[in-house]
């Protein structure tokens, strides 16, 4: 009977607590409607900007299991950005 008056004790204080701290939040007090929801927070359209086009490799690819694959010196110097 202790173990449950405390753990309901307990479970209460944490709600509380984490209720208190998320109503501290301004997104949580806006959709709570505690505080209006200023005009000018809106996002604007953002466009993705241009990749950069990243030269494909002119060699043919190493062979799986070949010698050149393991010690191949464009492999482990050559790393793009």
């Amino acid at each position: 009977m202790l173990n449950f008056v405390l753990g309901t004790v307990a479970g209460g204080l944490i709600a509380c607590v984490l209720t208190i701290a998320a109503a501290r939040q301004p997104e949580v007090q806006t959709r709570l409607g505690l505080i209006p929801v200023p005009a000018h927070t809106t996002l604007a359209a953002v466009t993705k900007p241009a990749e950069p086009d990243c030269g494909r490799r002119t060699e043919p690819a190493p062979k799986v299991g070949s010698q050149d694959m393991l010690f191949n010196r464009q492999r482990f110097w050559s790393v793009a950005p």
